[in-house]
């Protein structure tokens, strides 16, 4: 039931077939199956990345958890991979070495500065984990051919993690992504916002701010009129679109007029033109009219990696959605684009393969980045999700591996929503 912990999978008798199966709902009922089998472990990894927040490419503790977990059960496992120490890539083959299709399921372990988990990466984790290991164990039972990858992909919270493995050639050959986000809902399909982060540095002259303000420039007094301009900005950009800002610095002595001053900013869209164009422009105009007005001079460039917007695909979102009902988490209509959103760089995987990103409801009705949802990632509807979450991406993963005719078909999905096959 969507918003809820879920009663408990289906049994394949009640499903009407055996773990053989290849439809999605069945081979949810099983893999559900193997997962409890993991109850413990799984439970006992995501506790543990819970207790023990990192930020971002400071996840040594969970990628060394991950990785112990992936490596006991027959992965091979590759850490730092992509030059980024805290990631890594796990391999198991299955069947002739070659034949069949390469799929990976993300994990997800950086936890928010100040908040810990609130954004639930401790519950993608270890269903991450689950996912593999409940796959390997179908996929053995089946005998189908292929290549399962488990890629670490530290640093989402802003650093932009997975958009530096594509670039390091670490996803080069797979060909589907997967991975679940916690949330306080259930939902297969949602196109999240595209993403800059941008940084402006303003540059004054200090002085003394009794005996001698008028020998001042004021970078402080710039960054106040940035985020004046910014929201009055908010009145002229398009419904999708947001922006946020923070000052983070500001100056060091309340008695020193502040020579330097910087403002880090979120700029986000679902329209990458407009994102790029419009609005980045927009932005820039505030930052140089606040550098006008103080007399200081301004840096202002992209910091991070930019964030796509997730491309939907409607094969995976389907299998999804059939693997959700079979465990108890029926998905309602309508649960695509609802006009709020976040951004994620696993958007920028959805640009360049057949990709899912579903949302599994581990904190009902509580809203991410929240310290109401870090207090209940943990909690028992928060290990309901890192089971069914895992269960579920098995079942799209296995389905895929099973039946190439429907990998084809989310390729073929792919392929005409980029214009990919017109490229080639």
């Amino acid at each position: 039931m969507s918003g809820t912990a879920s009663p408990g999978p289906r049994t394949a008798a009640d499903a009407g077939t055996g773990a053989t199966a290849t439809g999605a709902g069945p081979l949810a009922v099983a893999a559900r199956a193997r997962t409890e089998e993991l109850r413990c472990e799984l439970l006992a990894l995501s506790h543990a990345v819970h207790a023990e927040p990192e930020t971002r490419f400071e996840e040594h503790a969970a990628s060394a958890r991950l990785r112990a977990a992936l490596d006991a059960h027959g992965f091979s496992v590759e850490a730092g991979v992509g030059g980024l120490p805290t990631a890594f890539r796990a391999t198991r083959e299955f069947g002739a070495p070659g034949g069949g299709p390469t799929l990976a399921v993300f994990c997800e372990y950086d936890a928010l500065p100040g908040l810990g988990h609130g954004c639930g990466h401790n519950v993608i984790a270890a269903a991450g984990v689950g996912a593999a290991l409940a796959t390997a164990a179908l996929l053995a039972e089946q005998g189908a051919p292929g290549r399962l990858l488990v890629i670490g992909s530290p640093g989402e919270e802003g650093g932009g993690g997975k958009v530096r493995l594509i670039e390091a050639g670490v996803l080069d050959g797979v060909d589907a992504a997967v991975m679940t986000h916690a949330a306080g809902y259930d939902a297969v399909s949602r196109t999240n916002l595209g993403r800059l982060s941008l940084e402006a540095v303003f540059t004054g002259r200090a002085s003394h701010a009794s005996a001698a303000p008028e020998g001042g420039r004021n970078a402080l007094d710039a960054a106040t009129l940035l985020l004046v301009a910014i929201g009055l900005l908010r009145q002229q950009i398009t419904p999708d679109a947001r922006i946020h800002a923070r000052v983070a610095e500001g100056g060091q002595s309340i008695n020193i007029i502040p020579e330097r001053s910087r403002v880090e900013l979120f700029v986000r869209s679902l329209d990458s033109g407009y994102l790029r164009g419009r609005l980045l422009e927009a932005v820039r105009d505030c930052v140089r009219g606040a550098a006008i007005a103080t007399g200081t001079t301004y840096e202002f460039a992209e910091v991070a990696p930019a964030y796509d917007p997730v491309l939907a695909n409607p094969v995976l979102a389907a299998l999804a959605a059939e693997a959700f009902a079979a465990l108890g988490r029926p998905i309602p209509h309508g649960t695509g684009w609802s006009g709020a959103a976040g951004s994620t760089d696993m958007g920028n995987v959805s640009q360049r393969m057949p990709a899912l990103h579903p949302y599994v409801c581990a904190v009902p009705g509580v809203a991410l980045h929240t310290r109401d949802f870090a207090a209940g990632a943990a909690g028992p509807e928060a290990d309901a999700a890192v089971l069914d979450g895992g269960a579920m991406l098995a079942a799209v993963l296995t389905a895929l591996f099973t039946d190439p005719d429907r990998l084809a078909q989310a390729k073929a999905e792919f392929e005409a929503a980029t214009g990919a096959g017109a490229r080639r």
